[in-house]
């Protein structure tokens, strides 16, 4: 083969690239897998879905809703779902698959963003990353609206009041989307060519540009015996770490599979077609946009009428301004960290531990609160009905768990960083207790140590005082210039 084509030759450099080996690592593999199945299922399902909103008569294999009127969308769904071989499975599996995508995305850039991988020179591919995630959350609201049953149709109805709460434009925004009054016609084609066309265009583009920064600027590693600033230390591409690659991926897809088979998802029959008169009791989104739906339920109903026109704060301010804010803070992140520590002027390839960067680890840690709020917020009907409490009631703690959890989150989670370091400097400095106790000449006692020995990656291996990046006082968490290697991208 070489003698014909120069594959060892042209590609050797590629296939002894290093990959580090910790598990961390690999929730970036866990969304590009899960968007490996993701666009698979797509194309099959394409098969058979009509993205039409005429209106025609069920008589296909449900018979609960034969003779009932719909959309030649949800006939359509309902048409895989029971009348085309292994097409509920396929469903499913479309589905399991964006929630796992979406939520592998969003650990990943956790990872990223708690270890300080976002620092120079990745600050782009931190920004293609967040990009990444907006752009899967578009895809997964599209195709979640497809089917044109009564759950996502009332997701439509939230997304066109959101349009509408726009100063001056909303009406314009609208209609321009839904080609005329809501629902119209047009919605449904118009998100079909989004859903298979645009959006993964663009998600596809992104992924390879990617992984291209990733190959060109090498991944970040652990610190630890050689290594530095200046290498990579890990398994080569080729073959361990395609070899545990490839086992990844079978085990993504088997498990998507078989939540395929035996996790139902999405019963879109159950709620039936989508009428403008009717919502669903109980209506929950997706996950991954539940956030929004609880903003929305927790501003107060705030108004302003002004030289004729209502301003609708109560839903401008969660469903617009809060996203844009959160989404406009992640891109600048790593930009605003890099000015206050000095870190921008040179190059970081070793990663930090959350617990040396305090600060940087309680804002996450303060922001996962903030998310979560909201997220339970999203069911708070549920969630009152289950637990026997007035909406009202649970309305107004989460309201306040909105302001003061992030805070305590961040303070609690500072505080519990600097008692990791203590206690590590502690243990680094008097080693390991033995569990021996010994009595001195002096009568008192003392428990025996040995020295450590056993290290978590990215650990110090000399005592923390010697570290001065290392301290339980440092707040910024900016590194001794004397510590820093040279730059360097090569291997």
């Amino acid at each position: 083969m070489d003698g014909r084509l120069p594959v060892h030759d042209g590609g050797g450099q590629l296939l002894r690239k290093a990959f580090p080996d910790h598990w961390s690592f690999l929730l970036g593999e866990l969304a590009l897998y899960s968007l490996v199945v993701l666009l698979l299922t797509g194309v099959w399902l394409t098969l058979f879905f009509k993205p039409e909103m005429r209106e025609v008569v069920y008589d296909g294999g449900y018979a609960p809703l034969r003779g009932v009127r719909m959309s030649e969308a949800f006939d359509s769904t309902l048409h895989i779902s029971f009348d085309v071989r292994g097409g509920l499975l396929i469903r499913q599996l479309h589905h399991w698959a964006a929630l796992v995508f979406i939520g592998a995305i969003g650990l990943h850039l956790l990872r990223i963003f708690f270890t300080g991988a976002f620092r120079r020179p990745r600050e782009m591919n931190w920004v293609i990353g967040v990009t990444l995630f907006v752009i899967a959350l578009a895809e997964g609201f599209a195709g979640y609206s497809l089917p044109d049953d009564l759950l996502s149709g009332t997701g439509l109805r939230i997304a066109q009041g959101i349009m509408l709460s726009i100063p001056v434009m909303g009406t314009y925004v609208a209609m321009f989307v839904f080609g005329g009054q809501f629902p119209g016609h047009d919605i449904v084609p118009r998100l079909y060519a989004m859903h298979i066309l645009l959006l993964p265009g663009v998600l596809v583009a992104l992924v390879t540009v990617h992984l291209i920064l990733v190959f060109y600027l090498k991944h970040t590693q652990w610190r630890g015996p050689g290594r530095t600033n200046a290498n990579a230390v890990g398994k080569p591409l080729y073959p361990q770490f395609m070899a545990s690659s490839i086992g990844l991926s079978l085990t993504v897809f088997g498990v998507l599979a078989l939540l395929a088979g035996v996790a139902q998802i999405n019963p879109v029959w159950v709620y039936g077609p989508y009428r403008p008169d009717q919502v669903s009791t109980g209506s929950q989104p997706d996950w991954y946009v539940g956030f929004l739906e609880g903003a929305l339920r927790l501003v107060p109903p705030w108004e302003t009428n002004f030289a004729g026109h209502t301003l609708m704060w109560n839903v401008l301010l969660p469903a617009v301004v809060l996203p844009g804010l959160l989404f406009a803070v992640l891109y600048a992140y790593p930009f605003v960290e890099q000015r206050l520590t000095g870190e921008w002027r040179q190059e970081q390839h070793l990663c930090d531990r959350p617990r040396e960067r305090p600060v940087r680890t309680g804002l996450g840690v303060a922001g996962i609160t903030f998310y979560g709020v909201l997220l339970l917020a999203g069911g708070n009907d549920v969630i009152a009905q289950s637990f026997r409490i007035s909406v009202n009631t649970l309305t107004w703690i989460l309201r306040i768990a909105l302001v003061v959890g992030p805070v305590v989150a961040f303070l609690l989670t500072r505080g519990l960083c600097h008692a990791l370091l203590r206690m590590e400097q502690e243990r680094l400095g008097e080693g390991e207790e033995t569990g021996e106790v010994r009595q001195t000449l002096a009568g008192g006692y003392e428990s025996g140590h040995r020295p450590v020995t056993d290290f978590r990656p990215g650990a110090p291996r000399v005592p923390v005082s010697s570290a001065p990046d290392l301290r339980p006082g440092s707040r910024t968490g900016k590194p001794d210039p004397e510590r820093s290697a040279p730059e360097s991208r090569r291997r």
